[in-house]
């Protein structure tokens, strides 16, 4: 008994005084835990099946969508909407997986500098974003967002969308031969200011 309690007891003193042995033994268990969490989600249809009526973004909305992120607007605005009731009453039904499975990275986060976006499609008109995206300020006074003016004058690169469309159909996303095929015309003489506004209004409108 002596032996075997001064066996363990050794065993457990080389663990702690072995740095390179405790981190390792860190990594396994973290490693471990991560998995046991992670892989039944890929499992589950909640999870990885689409919500009724969710669409693919149209050639637009994902050129919006791209120039949303270049420009770091994930950065203080969530489109994470929480099941509380603070955050349903304010923004409207709380987010589910099913609505961002064609998000290929999908915009989840609880950094709120700015009001959570993910409910924001249909709430404000065309002009509405136009004049925000432009000055802020003009539609409301105490935002301490900045201006994006450059938008309204860079143009949509039409021979950009179709490699991007193939490359999400290779994750899952269902555009069609059709829809990659006309996806240059669809962005033709658009400017940047035009996607975003466009992708800004389809967010959360598949589930109200």
């Amino acid at each position: 008994m002596t032996t075997k309690n001064s066996s363990a007891g050794f065993s457990h003193e080389k663990i702690e005084t072995n740095n390179f042995l405790m981190i390792a033994l860190i990594l396994v268990v973290l490693l471990f835990g991560g998995l046991v969490e992670i892989v039944p989600l890929f499992f589950q249809k909640s999870t990885t099946e689409p919500i009724k009526g969710l669409k693919p973004y149209t050639a637009l909305q994902l050129a919006g969508r791209d120039v949303y992120i270049r420009e770091g607007c994930y950065n203080c605005h969530s489109q994470m909407i929480r099941p509380f009731r603070a955050e349903t009453l304010r923004y409207g039904h709380y987010s589910v997986a099913g609505e961002f499975v064609y998000d290929h990275p999908f915009q989840w986060g609880s950094k709120r500098t700015g009001p959570d976006l993910h409910r924001v499609g249909g709430k404000y008109s065309d002009q509405w974003h136009r004049d925000h995206l432009d000055n802020p300020r003009d539609v409301v006074p105490e935002s301490n967002m900045p201006s994006y003016p450059w938008l309204a004058k860079a143009q949509v690169e039409p021979a950009d969308m179709a490699p991007k469309m193939k490359a999400l159909r290779i994750v899952g996303v269902p555009y069609t031969d059709e829809q990659v095929a006309a996806a240059g015309a669809e962005v033709k003489g658009k400017s940047e200011l035009d996607a975003v506004i466009a992708y800004l209004q389809v967010l959360g409108t598949t589930l109200k």
